[in-house]
Formats: structure tokens, C-alpha cells, sequence
């Protein structure tokens, strides 16, 4: 029995790099030591693509390999479809390997018969990231950029891809290694003054490398409170309407998607559950939620799908509540915001999670009287009218502004929106060790105990911005990083 390929295995790899079904063309990725003479084996024009420099095109026909009396004179081979190859020899290639791009049918049957032929050629199908696995490997990328590639294939909106185009581009490469400059000159200025005994030693050698270390904890404090901030772009947040029944939460819920989602009737308790959909609220991906009608119900359906609403309200990233202008502020949503802030839901400073919404503003001015009933984190409501639009520009911008506030970070470091951030749990975990070996190294500084006490702390924090960027790192790291990509990055 064969042995399962791994990432260390060098042979040829192919893989479908496009989605599996009816299109125009799909794309089939190779890469690899003799990839362009074994297509060659199966090309109707042979010499073409031997002889094709990197970074050209060539077209004619894939063809069924032959083997035994197929290769007879009067057997010529079987044409399998027409393709355009993209020949790119090494280094320049995305993998820093001799590789090559088919263009062929986007049916599902040319494609599989594709890859067969490849097979039959040499190549092995590539495992999850290989491509990206062995560019690394071969000095294209760093691990930061290597992570880009995935939340590039995976970004949901326009912010969320210029973000992952910053890493790629080398951005948060070219912080961690500013960082890891400030701790080698301290690290090294330190271990100076350790190959000198105490009389020696120049008692202003020891202060000269506090502000480096300073300077580098302050730049990496910046990019762990980036983390969240970023993830918020990545993965988005969960935004939920809640409100009284007949609130107007579905209007709304359908006025933001821009489509008839969710029924709207005058009949209280029409929505008994909540329902979901995806939509973007500058460069924000959001799933937006409408739920059940929260008022006193005997009947045992309405009371389910409430208690399935609240669940969702209690794991929301931000919420709005709808009041409804035509009623008034009803004793009901008194008791929501009374109730929202003991269970830990509300704030009591900063930014809330918590957006109260007037609605039906074409039919009443939001009172002046509401902002003293609220409770203080909620005393900025917003006027608006989900039936003609009234307010919704305002509404949006507070939901982004709320999310941004939300996720930008702690620890008073400031988050500025060109600045290089981290998106994976990877990079936070490194540079949060990162961080702590800095902190812990300054307190020993500050308490004027020996250098060789500190030298190895500052080490650690060098080690663990090496295997952000790939440095330093291990073969199970790596397979366990890459592994998770999609066949064919």
C-alpha cells in the first residue's frame, strides 16, 4: 500500500483550482521538477511547450497518455480537449518551482478527464495549501503573506480584501521585522555589557537599551489590540433587531438586505422565530438577524421562539432595539432595557452594544422625553422610518461605529485604520508571548536585577516574532497551518 503523500514530498502535484461545474473555463494548477516535459508527454504540440519561455502561453490539445500497444504506429492518441497552458519557469512562479496554469473547458467531465491524463503523466494530487506550502518553503512568501492568501480567497467585502492585500503586500512583514531590529540592537547591546564584569561596565550602557525595548512593547501592544479589529473585517459580527411586536423589525430587516426576507403584516406575533442573512455595512461583513416580537404571551409557540430570540440577543455584537413610534415608549420596553442591563448585556461605559431605534419616525418625532427614560448607556437613540427611509444613513454609520468601537482593540493602544494588523489566532498568540516576555524583562530592568536575567526574556520575544513570520518554525506547525487552506492555494 502506498504511503500517503506529505508537504515535504517534492514530486509533481496538480490540482482543479477553479469550482467543479458548468462554466467556461476552469482553471487546473501544476507545479513541481519536470512539470512542463511530463505535460509535454501529453500535448499535441510537444516541442511548443518544451521549448516556451516563462511566462508565455501556449495552445493545442491534451491528449490520453499512451502506454503498451497504444504507442504503435495507426494508434494515435485520443484528444481529451483544447487548452491554453501558462508556462512558468523557476523561480518565477508563485511556487518558486517550474509550473504551469491549464486553461481548459469548465465542464465537469474535461476536467476530470484532465486531471486523469496528469496522473497517468506523474502528477499527484496536491495537498490542502501545497502551492502556498512550497512557495514558502522556497523563500516567495513569509508565513504572514501565506496567511494573506487565504483571507484574500476568503475576504466577504471590499475592506476586508484591501486588509488581506495589506499583509500580502508585505506590511506586517515589515513591522514584525522593525520590531525584531529594535530587540536584536537592545539584545545585543545587553549582552555587551554581560561579557564585562559590574566594575567594567559602563553604568549608562544598561539605560541606553530600555527605550528600544520600550519602543518595540509599544509596536507590538499596537498590533495585538489590532487583532480583534480585524477579525471584525474577516469574519464580521452578528447584529440583532429586537423590539416589541409590530415594532417594525422586519421592515427594517428587509430595508437593509434590499429585499423582501422576512413577512410584514399588522398582525402582532407574525414573526415567530428568528431568521438570518448576510449583508455589508461599510466594508463590515454582518449577519443581520430579525427575531420574535418580546411581549407577555400565553400562546406556547410566540414564547419558544422569544426565548430563541433572547438567546440570540445574548450573543450578539450589537443590537438595536426598535421602539415603536406609533405606540410610544411602552412600559414593555422599559422593562427590556431594565432587564438588558442586569443580565450583563448593557454597559455602563464607553460604546454600548446596545443601539436604541425609534421607528415610524414619518408618524412621530422621536421625543425629547425618551432620551431621560433610557438608561445612560442607551441615551442616543436614533430616529428613523423603515417605511421611507428616514434616518437609515444614520443608522448604518452608528452600527458601523458601534462594531469599530467594539472590536478596536485594549489596553489603550490605538488601532489606526492603515496601520499593519494581525487576522489569525496564530500571529495573536506569538505576539501576545511576545509581548509578555517584553513586559516581564522590563519589570526586571526596572528592579535593576542582573542582565542575565532579562537577556533571556528578550530572546523569547525574538524567537516568537521568528515564527510569526516563519523563521523559526516546525514541520507539524507548518502541515497543521497549511492544511487548511483550500486544494489548490
Amino acid at each position: 500500500m502506498a504511503a500517503s503523500p506529505s508537504y515535504g514530498d517534492a514530486s509533481p502535484i496538480a490540482a482543479i483550482a477553479t469550482p467543479l461545474g458548468e462554466s467556461a473555463l476552469a482553471v487546473i494548477r501544476t507545479s513541481g521538477p519536470d512539470t512542463v516535459n511530463r505535460l509535454a508527454g501529453i500535448f499535441s504540440r510537444p516541442g511548443a511547450l518544451r521549448n516556451a519561455p516563462g511566462n508565455t502561453v501556449v495552445h493545442g490539445w491534451i491528449l490520453e497518455a499512451q502506454t503498451g500497444a497504444e504507442t504503435k504506429p495507426g494508434h494515435p492518441p485520443s484528444r481529451i480537449d483544447e487548452v491554453v497552458i501558462a508556462v512558468y519557469r523557476a523561480p518565477r512562479s508563485y511556487t518558486g518551482e517550474e509550473s504551469a496554469d491549464i486553461s481548459c473547458h469548465g465542464g465537469i467531465a474535461p476536467v476530470l478527464a484532465v486531471m486523469r491524463a496528469l496522473h497517468a503523466a506523474g502528477f499527484r494530487d496536491s495537498l490542502p495549501g501545497e502551492f502556498t506550502f512550497r512557495a514558502f518553503m522556497n523563500g516567495k512568501l513569509d508565513l504572514t503573506r501565506a496567511e494573506s492568501v487565504m483571507e484574500l480567497v476568503s475576504a466577504k467585502t471590499e475592506t476586508s480584501r484591501e486588509h488581506a492585500v495589506r499583509r500580502l503586500s508585505g506590511a506586517l512583514e515589515a513591522e514584525i521585522q522593525a520590531v525584531k531590529t529594535l530587540l536584536v540592537q537592545a539584545l545585543a547591546g545587553i549582552e555587551l555589557l554581560l561579557d564585562y564584569s559590574e566594575d567594567e561596565a559602563d553604568p549608562a550602557g544598561r539605560s541606553a537599551d530600555l527605550p528600544l525595548l520600550e519602543e518595540a512593547l509599544a509596536r507590538l501592544r499596537v498590533l495585538a489590540a489590532s487583532y480583534r479589529r480585524e477579525r471584525l473585517y474577516q469574519g464580521g459580527a452578528l447584529v440583532v433587531i429586537a423590539g416589541r411586536p409590530n415594532a417594525g423589525k422586519s421592515s427594517l430587516f428587509n430595508l437593509l438586505l434590499r429585499e423582501e426576507r422576512a413577512i410584514v403584516t399588522n398582525v402582532p406575533g407574525t414573526t415567530r422565530d428568528w431568521i438570518e442573512a448576510g449583508i455589508a455595512i461599510e466594508g463590515i461583513p454582518i449577519r443581520l438577524a430579525d427575531t420574535a416580537g418580546l411581549h407577555d404571551s400565553e400562546d406556547p409557540v410566540e414564547r419558544i421562539g422569544m426565548a430563541r430570540s433572547r438567546e440570540l440577543l445574548a450573543g450578539a455584537d450589537l443590537a438595536l432595539y426598535l421602539i415603536d413610534g406609533g405606540a410610544g415608549f411602552t412600559e414593555e420596553d422599559r422593562a427590556f432595557f431594565q432587564d438588558y442591563a442586569c443580565s450583563g448585556n448593557g454597559r455602563t461605559e464607553g460604546p454600548v452594544p446596545l443601539i436604541p431605534v425609534w421607528n415610524k419616525a414619518d408618524l412621530a418625532d422621536l421625543p425629547a422625553a425618551l432620551r431621560a427614560a433610557l438608561p445612560d448607556w442607551g441615551r442616543n437613540p436614533l430616529g428613523i422610518s423603515a417605511k421611507t427611509g428616514e434616518g437609515i444613513p444614520a443608522l448604518t454609520s452608528a452600527i458601523a461605529a458601534g462594531l469599530e468601537a467594539a472590536f478596536g482593540g485594549s489596553g489603550g493602544a490605538e488601532v489606526t485604520s492603515g496601520a499593519a494588523g494581525i487576522a489569525t489566532e496564530r500571529q495573536k498568540e506569538l505576539i501576545n508571548a511576545a509581548v509578555i516576555s517584553l513586559e516581564e524583562a522590563l519589570a526586571l530592568e526596572a528592579r535593576d536585577l542582573p542582565l542575565d536575567l532579562a537577556a533571556p526574556l528578550v530572546r523569547e520575544a525574538v524567537n516568537a516574532l521568528g515564527e510569526i513570520t516563519g523563521e523559526v518554525s516546525t514541520a507539524e506547525i507548518l502541515e497543521t497551518m497549511f492544511s487548511r487552506f483550500c486544494v489548490g492555494k
